[in-house]
């Protein structure tokens, strides 16, 4: 993503989706020097899910066709609807160019059902200070969206998503309640995680397919990481690049509709 590598655990080889969620991004812990951050990912298309943004270090600029322009830092969520199609940019600001740093995100991508598909564009920018915290001992929980624990995140999303955003210290013990049938992933970090019998790692993901039952987890050492769960979307899906769509066809239309100018433009 411009001159950051990213880990990629969303999709494998082994594992297309957990749907609702189609891709995971991991960029960084990466430290910069003032002056020595100059690329940020240029103007680019997306159509048919929703890009998100978590911010656990750093600046981040954003602009998009729409007309939207966020500055965001360490803490906060971008939760962006391609819908019927929009073009943005992103990457750290020229603050963080300036003063260097570390810089840390995530970028998600969410589907959309059919209904949904061809919406019209969505911004929402989410500021840490309006994310609901859960502190429980050792651990303290950042509800980003969904019902948690008489909480609402302030996320507005088309389907049930549940997302937080965790830190945790060593010997914290993590239970999660979670709708039944919905899937749920935890993708760490930082630290070391026991979660049944299996191990996580720092920097790895783990799936599950839930069956009522809550989520419990144990640490080893401290650290942070995110937790996603979502009502699954139970319909053909084929993605190409920047668009995710139900059939190949819809992706023809995208790109032609691209090309056409039809999803705005932005220099930047």
């Amino acid at each position: 993503m411009g001159n950051m590598r990213v880990k990629q655990p969303l999709p494998t080889h082994e594992l297309e989706q957990v749907s609702p969620f189609i891709l995971l991004h991991h960029a960084g812990p990466d430290h910069y020097k003032a002056g020595e951050y100059k690329n940020r990912l240029g103007p680019h298309p997306h159509r048919g899910f929703e890009p998100v943004t978590f911010i656990f270090n750093g600046k981040v600029h954003h602009r998009d066709s729409m007309g939207n322009e966020g500055f965001l830092q360490t803490g906060d969520v971008q939760w962006m609807t391609a819908g019927k199609g929009v073009i943005h940019s992103e990457g750290p600001s020229e603050k963080f160019s300036e003063e260097g740093g570390t810089i840390e995100i995530i970028q998600l991508w969410i589907n959309l059902p059919r209904e949904h598909k061809m919406t019209e564009p969505k911004y929402q920018d989410i500021p840490s200070s309006k994310i609901p915290v859960i502190e429980n001992e050792k651990v303290k929980m950042k509800l980003v969206s969904g019902n948690y624990s008489n909480l609402e995140g302030p996320a507005e999303t088309f389907t049930q998503i549940l997302s937080m955003m965790i830190e945790f210290e060593e010997g914290a013990e993590i239970n999660l309640d979670v709708p039944e049938n919905f899937n749920s992933l935890i993708y760490l970090l930082d630290g070391k995680l026991e979660s049944g019998s299996e191990t996580i790692n720092k920097l790895n993901m783990i799936a599950y397919n839930n069956d009522g039952n809550s989520i419990q987890l144990k640490s080893i050492s401290s650290g942070k990481l995110l937790f996603l769960s979502g009502e699954p979307i139970n319909e053909p899906m084929v993605n190409y690049g920047p668009f995710v769509m139900n059939y190949p066809g819809e992706i023809k239309q995208a790109i032609l509709d691209y090309e056409q100018g039809k999803m705005g433009s932005l220099d930047f």
